[in-house]
């Protein structure tokens, strides 16, 4: 896959500037005047269900958990006022992460490897906040007011496509669009770029962190990228330069440098992350124990250690391991035990751990997704089925959970609910003829009228949203 380079903040930025100030905006005022916060939110989606359906995502629970828990506690020290987000995980390793209107937050599994810290990490993700709460893209249209859709639509059609890996073509629909506001395009986001720093500092402060962390992070950045003709994605789309340093520098030792710069949880889903890009197992397990040899203190070594050895069939020395670290009570720990139950094929022991671990969490989606993978391990579909029904009413937007509903459902003989299954993940990849094809076979089913009107009512649901990307589209 070729670099994510835009998002629909690029769009934004490609619009004509706004007039600067160092006071925050009214929100909801002039920006709110073409773009409602609702527009936003639907607009957001629609390119959601895009992006989707182009690019590889990551779908490890632990790791889609953190990034939300992570990112919904940012937010409620934040300025953003709705907080109705939705995540996108990318299986890329390139450094990026990304806001996109309407709650939309991006993140590549690069990230992990490039912050080397939680407050790192948190520190790009604060500013990807403040671009949301400051509302940029609706202040873009704002500054351009004659902005028309077929416009939005063009340049929508150049983002999905450069995210996608059409690379230059990508790139050459948004020139081709609007070249004339090239030089307008820098100014806005060096402006955006600056609110979003000074916003997002603030925010990383009040949310407990060091907020000298972020530019830690951009001067690491900087120094590592300097002569590289191909910088990471991240650094196209937000340039780290000298006096941006400096400002952020600045900023930070105005604010308390008490707050936290790490966490156990964040160094293990670093770990999960290395093992997610290094297809070797034994590379990987080099790798761990050679820091174990150094720090043997290092939990985060230890676990990864750990899992390496699992996939590669070292169950014995991955056990030995695992004792090491369960003596310090961890819901990861617990979880990399019951995988390890698994991979030994003592499926009851498993089973009755992670039923442990839900009786204490039980909404904590990785043990429920444990639970899941256990019960089709033991051939109870039905409760299986059951499971994930529950799943997919907590996490109704997650293509990954609706495949997997429409899997089980397809065992269990559940015909029409495969059809249903089947729709709301072709919808949240943006496959909109399939999910309303998926909708016409289960109301040829459907043996009452009570059911044949919901499928109906989701019929006309899909309708609207289809049509709402056909105009951003065309």
């Amino acid at each position: 896959m070729k670099p994510l380079r835009f998002t629909l903040l690029a769009m934004a930025c490609l619009l004509a500037p706004v007039a600067y100030t160092q006071d925050l905006p009214s929100l909801g005022d002039a920006s709110s005047g073409i773009v409602s916060p609702e527009f936003e939110h639907a607009l957001g989606r629609a390119w959601l269900s895009l992006l989707r359906g182009q690019v590889p995502q990551i779908s490890d629970p632990l790791l889609k958990e953190y990034v939300e828990r992570s990112v919904y506690k940012l937010a409620e020290t934040s300025q953003v006022q709705d907080r109705r987000l939705e995540f996108i995980l990318v299986e890329s390793p390139q450094l990026n992460a990304f806001a996109a209107p309407g709650g939309i937050i991006g993140v590549n599994g690069g990230l992990f490897l490039q912050a080397q810290t939680e407050a790192e990490y948190a520190s790009v993700m604060a500013h990807e906040l403040a671009h949301l709460s400051q509302r940029h893209f609706a202040r873009g249209l704002e500054a351009q007011r004659r902005m028309q859709l077929p416009l939005m639509g063009a340049l929508l059609a150049g983002v999905v496509a450069a995210a996608a890996g059409a690379g230059d073509a990508g790139i050459a629909a948004i020139a081709s669009t609007q070249a004339a506001a090239i030089q307008a395009q820098r100014r806005f986001s060096r402006q955006n770029e600056e609110e979003a720093d000074r916003v997002g500092m603030q925010n990383l402060a009040r949310a407990g962190y060091n907020p000298r962390a972020m530019p830690q992070m951009f001067e690491r950045l900087m120094r590592q990228y300097r002569f590289d003709q191909r910088p990471p994605e991240f650094l196209l789309t937000h340039p780290v330069t000298e006096s941006r340093v400096a400002d952020t520098r600045g900023r930070a030792e105005q604010l308390s440098d008490t707050g936290r710069a790490d966490s156990l949880d964040y160094q293990l889903m670093r770990a999960r992350t290395h093992l997610l890009f290094e297809t070797t197992p034994g590379m990987s397990i080099k790798q761990f124990r050679a820091q174990l040899d150094k720090n043997p203190e290092l939990a985060a070594a230890r676990y990864g250690l750990a899992l390496a050895q699992m996939k590669a069939g070292q169950l014995q020395p991955a056990r030995e391991q695992l004792d090491v670290l369960l003596k310090n009570p961890n819901p990861i720990y617990s979880l990399a035990e019951i995988e390890w139950l698994q991979y030994a094929n003592r499926i009851p022991e498993a089973k009755e751990k992670v039923n442990a671990l839900l009786a204490k969490s039980p909404r904590y989606y990785p043990a429920q997704q444990s639970l899941i993978d256990i019960l089709i391990k033991q051939n109870n579909l039905t409760e299986a089925e059951h499971q994930l029904d529950i799943l997919a009413a907590q996490r109704s937007q997650d293509p990954d959970i609706w495949y997997q509903v429409a899997e089980i459902r397809g065992l269990t003989g559940n015909i029409i609910g495969l059809h249903r299954a089947r729709a709301e993940y072709f919808a949240l990849v943006g496959d909109y003829s399939q999910a309303l094809e998926q909708i016409s076979l289960a109301k040829r089913l459907a043996g009452n009228f009570q059911m044949a009107a919901r499928l109906d009512a989701r019929y006309q649901e899909l309708l609207k949203e289809q049509s709402m990307v056909k105009e951003m589209l065309n």
